[in-house]
């Protein structure tokens, strides 16, 4: 952005906060080109401990069917009712949605709303509007204006935990696969991980977006802000040692390929200046680390390759390498994978994989400073708690671990692994301010199969089964799974030691293909996808529950994202 514009907003901004109204710059002014959209923002009245407010939106851009604002408070600002939108509010994030009698929003349109608010000290105006995902108020770089992403200003100051108090990065790619589908706008303007799962994923394939385009799309989305941009780190030598469909592009023995032509390159693009006003999560190397855990040595789920992978000490070497070298951008926050619940939670998998998780973050030069938190669930699909029935519940004198659903294990959801998770990961050598992570992208298991209250107490089986949100055949089933709907939406520190619910898988994208599909991204094919599998030792052989006719993983599966949408809990409006 041109300094001339910045300095014309900032001066603005100064007369907003002095009147009690954020306005916009007006898209006829000499020599500035268009907004996408402008915002309104007045206070009408004010008081000791509340005010009113009315806001007027303007649509710049393509006409809409419907539409979201959002924005956050730099105080404790709280709205309280609400007229002519639906408005809810997360900590200091407000969101404002149309009726249905207001959706329509023709280019050059404009919508009016307004609410009544408490608040205690200042009542500031919020600095930053986005519509449907658009930053409001600033170029967009159209026809006649600038083309450079708003002025980032300083780096940015590392904190605690990366989502307060911040937007999220919405990818505009798959926003508008969202979008596509009936009643997909209701979502596309969550954010998603965007995953960098091979070497040209770095600068683009595919005609996709590469890692620039994000960071600098990002510059353009947080405004004056802070703004979180979450990447997943991918591309381990011999990936995903027990699953075929995630296989990647380098060999077992390609730990040099990884660390030159992958880690350093993303590392080189991250660390640029440019960037550095940006809050940078990456996930790293999802799932590879728990088997060399679960699926090795003379356990019944041994894979040979994950014997290959435990040996050569390349996944181990990996991760240290991607946590040492993206640790040492001041604005990058390394979450490790930590696998879920039901892969982890039993006692012989619970803390040797905290123990290899420390060895592998004091590897290849990296130290648990490296390490600002973990992540569970990712792409995967275990209910973020259980309601119906608990640990320590008891049927016919049987405990609910006896159930073949929990089949011994000692957590029944994710909320309660990913806590008990984070105070062995303390124990092992971790910092003790580490944060987490859970993905509740596909875990919401709503709609009209989602149980009301307890299962029959014929027997503890029929007592678990009846209540659990989790409908799948075994929780070791994790391929595009029938059924499944979309969880919690993203938001910043939920629970006690929870960093955020982040939504890291994108909704609508394959876990991989359910039959044999030719491609060039080292992605295999793998029964667990099949629906007519019936099982393996990993998932006490039962059928895979996996939906028919799915595109390659992470490809756009429509039919998946619309059962998604359709049994989402909570509920979509």
């Amino acid at each position: 952005m041109s300094r001339t514009r910045t300095a014309l907003l900032a001066a603005m901004a100064l007369v907003a906060g002095a009147t009690g109204t954020a306005f916009a710059v007006d898209p006829g002014s000499a020599g500035i080109a268009a907004v996408p959209c402008t915002v309104d923002y007045k206070i009408q009245n004010q008081w000791s401990t509340g005010f009113t407010a009315a806001m007027t939106v303007t649509n710049n851009s393509a006409a809409k069917s419907s539409w979201s604002l959002k924005w956050s408070y730099a105080g404790n600002q709280k709205v309280t009712s609400g007229w002519n939108a639906k408005l809810s509010q997360s900590g200091a994030a407000v969101t404002a949605a149309n009726e249905t009698y207001n959706a329509q929003l023709a280019t050059g349109a404009s919508v009016s709303f307004g609410f009544q608010g408490s608040y205690s000290g200042s009542n500031a105006i919020p600095a930053t509007f986005t519509l449907d995902g658009v930053t409001c108020n600033v170029d967009d770089g159209g026809p006649g204006g600038p083309t450079d992403p708003p002025d980032p200003g300083g780096p940015s100051t590392r904190v605690n935990n990366p989502y307060e108090g911040a937007k999220v990065y919405v990818n505009p790619e798959w926003s508008a696969n969202a979008a596509a589908e009936p009643g997909g706008s209701r979502v596309a303007g969550q954010p998603t991980g965007v995953w960098l799962d091979r070497i040209a994923a770095i600068n683009g394939a595919g005609g996709k977006m590469g890692l620039r385009a994000h960071l600098d799309e990002a510059l353009r989305q947080k405004g004056s802000g802070e703004l979180v941009v979450q990447f997943v780190i991918y591309n381990l030598p011999g990936r995903d040692c027990s699953a075929l469909a995630s296989n990647g592009e380098l060999k077992a023995d390609e730990i040099g390929r990884y660390k030159t032509e992958y880690i350093d390159p993303i590392k080189a693009i991250l660390a640029d200046p440019k960037y550095a006003s940006l809050r940078i999560v990456t996930t790293v190397e999802i799932d590879s680390l728990p088997n060399l855990v679960t699926n090795t040595g003379s356990r019944p789920t041994a894979v040979p390759q994950c014997d290959v992978m435990k040996a050569n000490g390349n996944y181990v070497k990996g991760v240290g390498y991607a946590l040492n070298k993206l640790g040492d951008v001041p604005n990058v926050y390394n979450y490790v994978d930590a696998g879920h619940h039901g892969w982890i939670g039993w006692d012989d998998n619970f803390g040797p994989t905290a123990t290899i998780m420390k060895e592998a973050a004091t590897a290849e030069g990296a130290t648990v400073n490296d390490v600002h938190g973990f992540i569970t669930n990712t792409a995967n699909y275990s209910a973020l708690k259980e309601n119906n029935f608990t640990i320590n519940d008891t049927v016919g004198g049987k405990s609910v671990r006896e159930s073949k659903w929990v089949d011994w294990n000692r957590y029944l959801d994710e909320l309660s692994y990913a806590q008990a998770f984070r105070n062995q990961l303390v124990s092992a050598g971790f910092d003790s301010n580490i944060g987490m992570l859970i993905d509740t992208s596909r875990n919401g298991w709503g709609g009209a199969a989602r149980p009301t209250g307890p299962g029959a107490t014929t027997s503890v089986d029929t007592y678990v089964d009846g209540g659990r949100y989790d409908r799948r055949f075994n929780a070791g089933n994790w391929c595009n799974q029938s059924g499944a709907g979309l969880g919690e939406r993203p938001k910043a520190a939920p629970a006690a030691g929870i960093d955020a619910y982040v939504w890291m898988k994108p909704p609508g994208e394959s876990d991989g293909s359910s039959k044999a599909i030719p491609n060039d991204e080292g992605k295999g094919f793998d029964r667990m996808c099949d629906p007519t599998y019936t099982g393996n030792p990993r998932n006490n052989n039962n059928m895979s529950g996996a939906l028919a006719d799915a595109p390659v993983s992470g490809h756009w599966f429509s039919a998946q994202f619309r059962q998604l949408m359709q049994n989402a809990y909570p509920p979509l409006s």
